[in-house]
């Protein structure tokens, strides 16, 4: 029998986690409690507070004393990171879900996000149907709007919190579905004005036995890849639209942080890397762009997305970083160059057409990288041609087996 864990506020929300706790015991699965809150529960848990902020080399009783719930909701959070992958290790449940304001999501998203990919895992919040990315992070928690409080059990909780309950139990109840062959796996970026590449890259990559994940240079995108990279998921990584330090360096949307494109260097995990959509930063629709930049070269991508294009110098400062990055590399690493342009706007004819950008930006790399760890390779296309996608793909595949 199929094990769900509701973890969360025990003390503030007794009766409300009682009634889901009653909701899944009535499809036939078994639960496990655990309590994330400050203050003494209405019901026993299966794991207390104290066994939480003891994960956290903290004792949530003398915060308890002071009323200090701004503290006691960060050990706890930080008790929750370390305490629920080690019981679902011990195999004290196979799913968890969780409601709660931004208080109790903050507290039990960062238990969630500590455990593995694929683990069912669903929280029930306020804050939903905003800005979700300091809940969710890289990981798969499905995020279910509350649409009321979560505090009361009334005629609209009541059905949020039973349709939850029954949606977590569906993910366990379920036989799993065959195991697929076993490929090595390939990570890959891709973005809209690279994407014919991808394609050519992945459906040969396919051919040859190998399984291709997308991820789509957003941000969270590239953050996703990495941490699956440093969690030891990923074969070899296709690295070809590497758009999002743009966003990084120039105040864009899309940003990934100041640690994308390590992942795979520190792991020696092989990649070849390219300069995919360099050419721009993403904004939000053209009225969001900063004041500063409304006399740059700027393209109405769609109503929600505007593009702007990299300067000469902005070029510079992008090879910079993408050289000192790749220089960092300690597995097999390739650099390709698209000679004709970086994306579908970069080609003659299209708006975002710049050799001199472009120049600057491939004599940075030729001139910073090292090549005793990173091999360069040019070629007279533009990164969309089926020929530069189908060398870096073959480029990749020989790293793979060679190492």
């Amino acid at each position: 029998m199929k094990t769900i864990a509701i973890a969360g506020t025990l003390d503030s929300k007794g009766a409300e986690f009682l009634y889901v706790k009653s909701v899944i015991e009535s499809l036939g699965l078994k639960t496990f409690t655990i309590h994330s809150g400050v203050f003494e529960p209405m019901f026993a848990p299966d794991v207390s507070n104290i066994e939480v902020a003891e994960a956290a080399g903290a004792d949530i009783r003398e915060i308890a004393a002071r009323k200090d719930r701004s503290a006691g909701t960060e050990v706890l959070a930080q008790g929750m990171e370390k305490i629920v992958p080690k019981l679902y290790a011990e195999g004290k449940f196979d799913a968890i879900m969780s409601f709660g304001g931004t208080g109790g999501t903050s507290i039990v998203t960062a238990g969630m996000r500590a455990l593995p990919i694929g683990v069912p895992k669903l929280m029930v919040s306020t804050v939903a149907s905003g800005n979700t990315a300091p809940y969710v992070g890289t990981s798969d928690i499905i995020m279910f709007p509350s649409i009321v409080d979560v505090s009361g059990l009334n005629s609209f909780s009541t059905k949020i919190f039973t349709n939850a309950a029954h949606a977590v139990a569906g993910m366990v109840s379920f036989e799993s579905a065959p195991p697929m062959d076993k490929k090595p796996l390939i990570a890959a970026t891709m973005f809209g004005v690279t994407t014919p590449c991808i394609d050519y890259a992945r459906e040969h990559l396919e051919r040859h036995g190998y399984e291709v994940l997308v991820f789509h240079a957003t941000g969270t995108g590239g953050q996703t890849m990495e941490s699956l990279i440093d969690a030891g998921f990923i074969d070899g990584v296709l690295d070809l639209t590497t758009t999002e330090w743009c966003d990084e360096l120039f105040g864009g949307v899309l940003a990934a942080g100041p640690h994308r494109l390590e992942a795979a260097g520190r792991c020696q995990v092989p990649q070849v890397v390219s300069t995919g959509a360099l050419d721009m930063v993403n904004f939000g629709p053209y009225d969001t762009v900063p004041e500063a930049y409304r006399g740059r070269n700027l393209y109405k991508h769609n109503p929600s997305v505007t593009l702007m294009r990299t300067t000469v110098e902005e070029n510079r400062q992008l090879g910079e970083i993408i050289a000192d990055k790749l220089n960092l590399s300690e597995g097999p690493t390739v650099l390709m160059l698209p000679l004709q342009g970086v994306s579908m706007l970069d080609v003659e004819g299209e708006a975002f057409r710049g050799a001199q950008e472009d120049e600057m930006l491939f004599n940075t790399l030729r001139q910073r990288i090292n090549r005793e760890k990173v091999e360069l390779v040019e070629m007279e296309t533009d990164i969309n041609d089926q020929t530069f996608a189908v060398a870096a793909a073959d480029k990749l595949m020989e790293l793979m087996k060679r190492k």
